[in-house]
């Protein structure tokens, strides 16, 4: 049934879930949220499985029309929203009504904001999934970003929940400046001493060129040993590739599944989600833990990720 019409498509508005797992040595990507913790609290607070399809806003965001009553969250970057004119907390569960109209403001912090409705985004699945991946052209609303005059289609839910808020302390705050937790490797040998000192005490500027397959970034170069080549082997999100250039690349979900630059060193799990908050002109700094220390962040993940519905405040 259609529940949202959309007036305004934004600058790049998308269906995502937590992407497609499994199809790696097929070449397909992950695809998926860029920052997955955000959609998985937006599916929490109307009552849906952590992995049902969102809409995924990048810096601007849609106009929408709201075409049956339903219940709405809005997670991730800041994005001003309004309904009917009105400004609503982002972070909770929102009433929306037939015919209100669903707007977003400036980007005032963060890249991405995410807007579930009760009962998930009814595309097709493809390959276990209903995320967009753009450039392969298939999945969410056939295979591209929504246009005007696109209908989002919904599950027939016929009951509403309680409203639910997200505790303040459980917000990401998403900043101008991240730090990200790094482990060395695999290919951190064909560096000098002198590259990956410059690697992990440098601060590096996301650049234009940058969106859901990956980030370029600015700043002081990184040194090879002698070659900046290696055969093609796999790549997934958070991995940091550094090209002869010497300025990094940090792949993410919509990225190729393999490559040949050197990977310096690859983002631990729990920290991809705030890159995936990352815009033009945010400076990225790069720490070196352990790995007993990466474990420990991704099972905090983990359990927080697995207890989301169980963290939220009723009313």
């Amino acid at each position: 049934m259609h529940i949202l019409k959309v007036i305004k498509s934004g600058l790049f508005t998308t269906v995502q879930d937590l992407g497609r797992s499994g199809y790696l040595k097929y070449g397909v990507p992950f695809s998926g949220a860029m920052d997955q913790f955000s959609l998985a609290v937006a599916n929490c607070l109307v009552g849906n499985d952590p992995n049902a399809a969102c809409l995924e806003t990048t810096l601007i965001g849609p106009e929408l029309e709201v075409l049956r009553n339903t219940q709405i969250t809005i997670t991730g970057g800041d994005c001003a929203p309004k309904i009917s004119g009105a400004s609503v907390s982002m972070w909770q569960t929102l009433s929306a009504q037939e015919n209100d109209l669903i707007s977003f403001g400036r980007m005032q912090s963060g890249c991405r904001a995410y807007l579930s409705i009760r009962g998930g985004i009814d595309v097709p699945l493809i390959l276990d999934s209903r995320s967009t991946y753009v450039r392969g052209g298939f999945g969410g609303a056939n295979g591209r970003q929504l246009k005007t005059g696109d209908m989002i289609e919904g599950f027939d839910v016929t009951s509403s929940i309680n409203k639910y808020s997200m505790p303040e302390e459980l917000i990401p705050q998403f900043k101008n400046q991240i730090r990200v937790h790094v482990i060395l490797g695999p290919q951190a040998d064909m560096f000098t001493e002198e590259g990956v000192a410059t690697f992990l005490s440098s601060h590096y500027s996301v650049t234009s060129e940058s969106d859901r397959m990956g980030y370029r970034l600015e700043g002081p170069l990184i040194t090879h040993k002698e070659k900046a080549d290696i055969v093609s082997d796999a790549l997934l999100p958070g991995a940091i590739q550094v090209p002869k250039s010497g300025k990094p690349i940090i792949v993410m979900r919509d990225a190729q599944t393999t490559g040949g630059y050197p990977k310096i060193a690859v983002a631990i799990t729990s920290d991809i989600s705030m890159l995936g908050q990352a815009k033009p002109n945010d400076t990225l700094e790069f720490c070196e833990i352990t790995l007993e220390k990466a474990h420990e962040k991704i099972e905090e993940y983990n359990r927080v990720m697995n207890n989301l519905s169980h963290t939220l405040i009723r009313g």
